[in-house]
């Protein structure tokens, strides 16, 4: 057996143990360890990995219950023989080209290709530079592990097992809903009955699904421009009439930009990607305008919870009165992307059928989630988190404030909402996606704002200057310093001293 098969590495925060049994499953899997095959002992894998014969010995005997390995008295462990029969298929039964068939051409077989979308694209090792100034990732160091831990244990309690470990079908954790119900929407000014209320797998999912079930594909929308790019996407691959709505100091602009349209997206508390609060008269004229038109309005509360500067603002859900607003918020932003945890806020009619076509797709979100993410809230550990985000990136909010104001007078004003972004207007001529790309030779992470707009092939002059300085994942020593050097890189960049 190759020795490059047998690998483990200490700094991995994994076990020993447990990547000596992904080391072998891989190994067994994908076809380098057949049926049959003889394992090294354990004390010739324990010299080889310089670990304890102990550790490897737990390992075999942990893969031997599972039926990955066969022990035979005096003669050691054995790859199991039934293994072969979850084993990859190989050797021309791939469909992939050079396996003996002839490649499949896939491009007509495709009935949309959302692989083609100009999209937002971010480092995926972000968190390895040293001035990350990219937006929608938390600091893990302001999460408080030691809590989500303790719920995560009470989940698993024996009281509380039925609870998330049967499969509910189509209903959401009842606790969760509670939660949500009590101590969510109450912020947010929202009233609304607990059947008026679905989880979702992160506002992204909502979205999608609000999208799937009302937009035809002739149905008018319209979005905000700049706007979310994911949205414009999905509504992409749903209509094909996308009207655009500009944005202004007060917010969407109300005008013949909406004539005929019948479901329009909106970020009314913090508008992405300018941080614009809409105005209290727009927020009355946009739900005037549905009234009179019979429209619906998809409000995406993305960062209610990064609310630390100025007065509290409601959502726009909350002067509803005839159900017109379809309410998304997500939890994603004050506890961790990854968890994908969000809902919806909608008329019991409407949520019905979001349930049923939720049930097509995925059933239910993860009954252990919801249940921890239940725990968290009633516990009162959002609320504390929620306090200490405040007082983080209030002060994160001030020092990029103050240093971009220095370095990059004018260019920019600060969001009256908090949030944890600034947006960035640089003169015309700067071209931002070669900004972005000399700044991460340096460590930097900046965001192009051409991805906002919704043709910027069409008119490359108008939104090729901006850019947008996340803060959330960049702790407040480095914002300084980090501007400092980009202040340097952007100097370089509109002299045309760089390639």
């Amino acid at each position: 057996m190759r020795d490059s098969l047998f690998q483990v590495e200490r700094e991995q925060m994994t076990s020993l143990q447990a990547q000596i049994r992904e080391m072998l499953v891989s190994a067994m899997l994908s076809g380098q360890m057949p049926p049959g095959a003889p394992i090294p002992s354990t004390r010739t894998m324990a010299k080889r990995l310089k670990v304890s014969r102990n550790t490897v010995m737990l390992a075999y005997q942990a893969l031997a219950a599972d039926g990955y390995l066969s022990s035979r008295e005096r003669s050691g462990f054995y790859v199991a023989d039934d293994v072969s029969r979850s084993t990859p298929a190989r050797n021309g039964a791939t469909g992939e080209p050079g396996g003996g068939q002839a490649a499949i051409d896939w491009e007509p077989k495709f009935r949309i290709s959302p692989a083609s979308q100009v999209n937002i694209v971010k480092p995926a090792n972000w968190h390895e530079y040293p001035y990350p100034f990219i937006y929608g990732q938390t600091d893990a160091a302001l999460f408080p592990i030691a809590a989500w831990r303790d719920c995560t244990r009470q989940s698993m309690n024996r009281k509380w097992m039925d609870e998330w470990t049967s499969d509910r079908f189509s209903e959401d954790d009842p606790m969760l809903i509670e939660q949500i119900h009590q101590r969510i929407l109450p912020r947010r000014g929202i009233m609304a009955e607990r059947d008026q209320i679905l989880v979702t797998l992160g506002a992204q999912n909502a979205l999608y699904i609000i999208a799937s079930l009302l937009v035809k594909p002739d149905t008018p929308v319209a979005i905000e421009d700049p706007g979310y790019p994911d949205m414009r996407n999905i509504f992409a691959i749903k209509s094909s009439d996308i009207r655009t709505v500009p944005i202004d100091s007060g917010g969407m602009v109300i005008d013949d930009n909406l004539d005929g349209c019948k479901l329009v997206f909106t970020t009314p508390s913090h508008q992405l990607p300018t941080g614009v609060t809409m105005s209290a008269e727009r927020r009355g004229q946009l739900l005037d305008w549905a009234a009179r038109t019979d429209a619906l309005i998809i409000e995406d509360d993305f960062e209610f919870e990064t609310n630390y500067s100025g007065d509290p603002t409601p959502a726009l859900k909350a002067r509803d009165r005839e159900g017109r607003v379809l309410y998304v918020g997500s939890l994603s932003k004050s506890l961790m992307n990854g968890l994908r945890m969000g809902f919806i806020v909608a008329p019991r009619r409407l949520i019905s059928e979001l349930r049923a076509l939720r049930r097509l797709m995925y059933r239910h979100p993860p009954g252990n989630n919801q249940r921890v993410v239940a725990l968290f809230l009633a516990l009162g550990h959002h609320d504390a988190l929620i306090g200490r985000l405040h007082r983080n990136y209030e002060r994160r909010w001030h020092v990029m404030g103050s240093t971009l104001r220095r370095l990059f007078p004018g260019w920019t004003r600060a969001p009256g909402f908090g949030g944890t972004a600034y947006w960035v207007e640089g003169p015309p001529e700067l071209d931002a996606t070669h900004l972005a790309q000399r700044a991460l030779e340096d460590g930097i992470i900046i965001e192009p704002g051409h991805v906002f707009f919704a043709h910027p092939e069409r008119h490359p002059s108008r939104c090729r200057n901006y850019f947008r300085l996340g803060f959330s994942s960049i702790p407040a020593e480095r914002i300084e310093p980090g501007l400092e050097r980009l202040r340097e890189i952007t100097d370089e960049v509109l002299a045309g001293r760089t390639p």
